[in-house]
């Protein structure tokens, strides 16, 4: 997980974090969306380096 992603989950874990503790249902719920999208992105980021491998191992056969 790159930095960023990290950073972003952590700040949705505070956002959830201080929705909680305030009864601020939709901060609670901006932390936890914040969270899903840092996962989705490196879910995603993990998908295309799954790519990049198969199409390198194919290789060129010239």
């Amino acid at each position: 997980m790159t930095d960023k992603k990290a950073m972003d989950k952590l700040k949705g874990k505070a956002k959830e974090a201080a929705g909680k503790v305030t009864g601020d249902r939709r901060k609670e719920t901006e932390g936890k969306s914040d969270q899903a999208k840092a996962k989705a992105e490196g879910a995603l980021g993990r998908v295309g380096e799954r790519a990049k491998g198969v199409k390198d191992s194919l290789g060129d056969d010239k």
